[in-house]
């Protein structure tokens, strides 16, 4: 078995056959509906357990869906249903009956501790649905959806970051290691990425360009990519955090600067990070971008289960 938690730990030639497949899987279901269930059915009979901490709509439906095609069933346990350390019970204990119950599990949590506790406890394989510090899924099935837009491999892109700096941000920088492509952060100076990932990207060898202007950041990108600036769950000042980024908003003038035929990304929820005008634009993917999360992740899910073709 493998576990999928942190883009940056998975060797980039399994990257690559992770996208490989979902561009064959993708292929082969033009004509089908929803739920129709892949005719290899890779899965059948296996059954995935989803818990989610943190608030979900796209992780949570594309996974279903995924797992569904793939012939498997699910089960999402809320959070609060479940002992995860307390009332007496050891996350150890709690990761041994997911796997007695369970052929695989998936998480999306506010905590990386327990991530790796549960990794380490687990006989099956885990995928990281988020944490704290990385959002894997969203990132790989961002590489699938550049590479399937401009028809290129990523490592001849030039990809732009605006905005703050962040688990998304963090998985993104790791793909620019794993396939080389040029990355360039545009975020006020007191929140550039953490000490920790820039020390990662020089003992790989790799550079990330980071510039405290949007439109020095943005010139000349193949992808502008953006998250929203004030997330759900964060504790800090809202109203400085909103000040700090008012001219890092992502409108006309910016995706000017772009090279012809940029496009631009978006994980979604959306807040007043980008203009209306670019959101929905004709450069705008993001619908395209959140679909591509169900076909990524079957075949991230069959990498867990060494089901690969």
């Amino acid at each position: 078995m493998n576990h999928f938690i942190n883009l940056k730990d998975i060797p980039v030639s399994d990257l690559r056959k992770i996208l490989n497949d979902a561009k064959k899987r993708k292929n082969k279901r033009k004509k089908t509906n929803t739920l129709d269930i892949d005719k290899d059915r890779p899965l059948r009979g296996k059954l995935l357990i989803q818990i989610y901490e943190k608030q979900s709509s796209r992780t949570r439906l594309s996974f279903h869906i995924a797992i569904k095609q793939l012939g498997a069933d699910s089960i999402t346990v809320k959070a609060n249903e479940l002992h995860l350390g307390k009332g007496g019970e050891s996350l150890a204990d709690t990761a041994k009956i997911i796997s007695t119950y369970g052929d695989g599990f998936l998480l999306r949590t506010d905590s990386d501790k327990k991530l790796e506790d549960f990794s380490k406890n687990l006989t099956i394989p885990i995928i990281n649905l988020l944490s704290p510090s990385s959002h894997p899924c969203q990132v790989l099935s961002d590489v699938f959806t550049i590479e399937e837009i401009k028809m290129k491999p990523i490592s001849k892109l030039n990809i732009c970051w605006i905005g703050d700096c962040n688990n998304v941000l963090n998985s993104l920088i790791a793909a620019s290691v794993k396939f080389k492509f040029n990355l360039n952060i545009g975020c006020p100076k007191n929140y550039s990425p953490p000490k920790l990932v820039l020390d990662w990207v020089k003992k790989n060898k790799r550079k990330i360009n980071i510039f405290n202007d949007a439109k020095k950041a943005a010139k000349n990108s193949d992808v502008i990519f953006s998250d929203k600036v004030v997330s759900l769950n964060d504790k800090v000042n809202k109203l400085k955090k909103i000040k700090d980024f008012e001219n890092y908003k992502i409108n006309r003038n910016i995706m000017k600067v772009t090279k012809p035929g940029s496009i631009f990304l978006h994980c979604l929820p959306r807040g007043n990070e980008v203009s209306e005008e670019v959101f929905l634009g004709k450069k705008s993917r993001v619908w395209q971008q959140a679909l591509n999360r169900v076909h990524v992740q079957k075949s991230i899910l069959l990498y867990c289960f060494k089901k690969l073709r």
